[in-house]
């Protein structure tokens, strides 16, 4: 078996006629049906597995002998025919049987197939999924080779398939210069709607690392971050950051809701019988019709999800990318993104903090740098002082102000200090040399505390949006009423190093 090597994509835009389009179009929807069956055959076979005596035998092992176990498990799967080998296997001959499936896709694309339907049986078998989900008209969006020497491959200037020939749009981006200069692994078709209309683009696996723009270098440093519901504290060697999270996003959802009323309208029209005379819906399943007025509804909520997602995306991209400009080491707490959901479901659903985590962490690991995520449990960094003193605070108290020696610092950025100094191995903060480092950065976090506070006052005046302007913002997002209420205190600069120089004084004359 051959060793594995880092890969990256690059998407670049194809060239398609009507024709094409049919032809791409028949091949996908085999494709679906192709990976509908496939799904369905793992599953019967997967429940065949955890029906089994070997099966039974191998959860009694205990957990502590992880080998046995392991062999154990992997021979009730064997027993019963459930692995990606087995799978391509079941769709190569469901493909042959079907004659019109076998007349659109070639071996290699039958055998990707397949182990997509089993990547997806492997969540569920591992607990990491609750169901696997079958393939709706129009959900199943691409198809990928195993090499790029057979079936959809790259050629020169496009992409070749069993006679279909779809020229590629090549611009002077350096981005899709460097993917085809690399070497090609293999090719994915990807089929995207855009304002209502097909578009299909061919992403290029290429073996190698991605190209890096010359603005965004990636430091050596180690980097704090303490990331919250409304703002993120970004704390590096030589610089410090406190600006609202994905605060240039704009929310699209009375747009949203608007459409969404607009479809039970148009379904409810379309569908009186399966609606009680009192407008209730009827118990059951119910076939229900979707007209073109319906789906056309449908398209424009789709479309202006997308652009928020795309927008969404952009501006975690951008702040990943000035993360690491101050360094790929990165530690932070593990916030509990479920707990943020039920106080504040639609602001997490709207900008997904998650998003951004899993993003900086795998650009870090891909640069060598480290990523360590420590329990808040352990270390309660927003409740704890440089003098070593712990005092809880609440969710309004927004500023650090200890009452042992005096420090003065706003919360969130004292946190993301603190953070780069908690030991990896055991997950504690080393106190003494987080406050022997504390004064050669103390500018850079009054520097960062200032920008940051000024930087709120602009966007909470000028901003239209609903999330972060006025009465509204103060009404629905309790932390920006508390970051509002504090506002005096926080964009004072001189008045706040004034009082920090002398609160601080006595730390260090306790302390030495």
């Amino acid at each position: 078996m051959a060793a594995k090597t880092t890969s990256f994509v690059v998407e670049i835009p194809l060239v398609t006629t009507s024709s094409d389009l049919a032809v791409i179009a028949a091949r996908l929807e085999s494709g679906r049906q192709l990976y509908n069956a496939v799904l369905a055959e793992g599953k019967t076979r997967l429940q065949l597995v955890r029906d089994s005596e070997l099966y039974g035998k191998a959860k009694s092992i205990p957990k502590t002998e992880n080998k046995a176990r392991s062999v154990a498990f992997q021979k009730a799967r064997e027993a019963n025919r459930f692995s990606d080998y087995d799978l391509q296997a079941f769709a190569n001959k469901t493909a042959i049987a079907s004659v019109w499936i076998k007349s659109h896709l070639d071996a290699n694309t039958i055998q990707k197939i397949a182990t997509k339907a089993f990547k997806a049986l492997e969540r569920l078998m591992y607990g990491k999924a609750k169901k696997v989900r079958f393939k709706h008209k129009g959900q199943f969006a691409s198809l990928e080779g195993k090499t790029n020497k057979q079936g959809i491959r790259w050629t020169g200037n496009g992409v070749e398939w069993s006679g279909l020939k779809l020229q590629a749009i090549i611009s002077n981006d350096p981005i899709i210069l460097h993917g085809l200069s690399s070497k090609i692994k293999y090719v994915r078709l990807v089929r995207r709607i855009l304002n209502q209309k097909t578009y299909w683009f061919a992403q290029l696996i290429c073996e190698g690392m991605p190209y890096q723009k010359p603005k965004n270098i990636i430091g050596e440093g180690t980097v704090g971050i303490d990331l919250g519901v409304a703002t993120v504290a970004i704390v590096g060697d030589e610089e410090t950051t406190w600006t609202p999270f994905a605060v240039e996003l704009t929310s699209k959802q009375k747009e949203v809701r608007k459409l969404q009323r607009k479809m039970e309208r148009q379904r409810r029209a379309n569908n009186p019988d399966n609606y009680n005379s009192d407008g209730t819906a009827k118990k059951g399943k119910r076939r229900f019709k979707k007209s073109n007025r319906y789906n056309n509804t449908a398209d424009k909520k789709r479309e202006i999800e997308r652009k928020q997602a795309a927008h969404r995306k952009s501006l975690h991209g951008k702040l990943v990318n000035q993360t690491l400009k101050l360094g790929k080491n990165i530690k932070a707490e593990k916030v509990s993104v479920k707990a943020w959901q039920k106080l504040f479901g639609k602001s997490i659903g709207f900008k997904s903090p998650t998003s951004f985590q899993s993003e900086l962490k795998r650009k870090a690991e891909n640069a060598g740098g480290t990523v360590l995520m420590f329990s808040t449990r352990k270390t309660a960094l927003s409740q704890t002082c440089l003098c070593g003193h712990k005092q809880k605070k609440s969710l309004s108290q927004r500023v650090h102000h200890c009452s042992i020696c005096g420090l003065k610092m706003q919360r969130d950025i004292l946190s993301a200090y603190l953070s780069r100094y908690v030991d990896p191995k055991t997950e504690t903060l080393l106190t003494e040399e987080a406050r022997n480092s504390y004064s050669g950065m103390e500018q850079s976090l009054l520097d960062g505390w200032q920008n940051g506070s000024n930087q709120s006052t602009r966007t909470a005046t000028s901003s239209k949006s609903p999330i972060n302007s006025g009465s509204e913002l103060m009404s629905s997002n309790p932390i920006a009423r508390v970051r509002v209420a504090s506002r005096r205190e926080e964009s004072e600069p001189e008045r706040v190093n004034e009082t920090h120089a002398v609160s601080w004084n006595p730390l260090r004359s306790r302390m030495g």
